[in-house]
């Protein structure tokens, strides 16, 4: 299997910036893709940014332009950079995963348990 652990998170000003982790462990998954998704108060978990093991990116409607992701394919890392963070950008960020059993096709989500981004004002 696979865990995922994030970091990186905290309290910034709105406009500052926020770089966040994620570090996944396990031997038994190829990991296709890793990226992130966010979850504000009372919201549904949205999608952020992910990047593929080919390194084509993709980008919600609010984090192109603002956010950059990377990952590193031989430590199965990912991070994501966040510039000019405002309010709106206040949730818990979760570092996500797709990726197969060795020996299998199929692929599966993993997900970590999260870093808290607050942005005031």
């Amino acid at each position: 299997q696979l865990r995922l652990v994030e970091s990186g998170g905290g309290l910034v000003q709105s406009g500052g910036s926020l770089k966040l982790s994620c570090v996944s462990y396990g031997t038994r998954v190829a990991i296709a893709t890793m990226g992130w998704y966010r979850q504000a108060p009372g919201k549904q978990r949205e999608f952020v940014a992910d990047v593929t093991i080919g390194g084509r990116t993709d980008y919600g409607n609010f984090g192109k332009g603002r956010f950059t992701v990377s990952r590193d394919n031989n430590k199965n890392t990912v991070e994501l950079q966040m510039n000019n963070l405002r309010p709106e950008h206040t949730a818990v960020y979760y570092c996500h995963a797709t990726g197969a059993l060795t020996g299998e096709i199929r692929r599966k989500d993993y997900w970590g348990r999260g870093t808290q981004v607050t942005v005031s004002s």
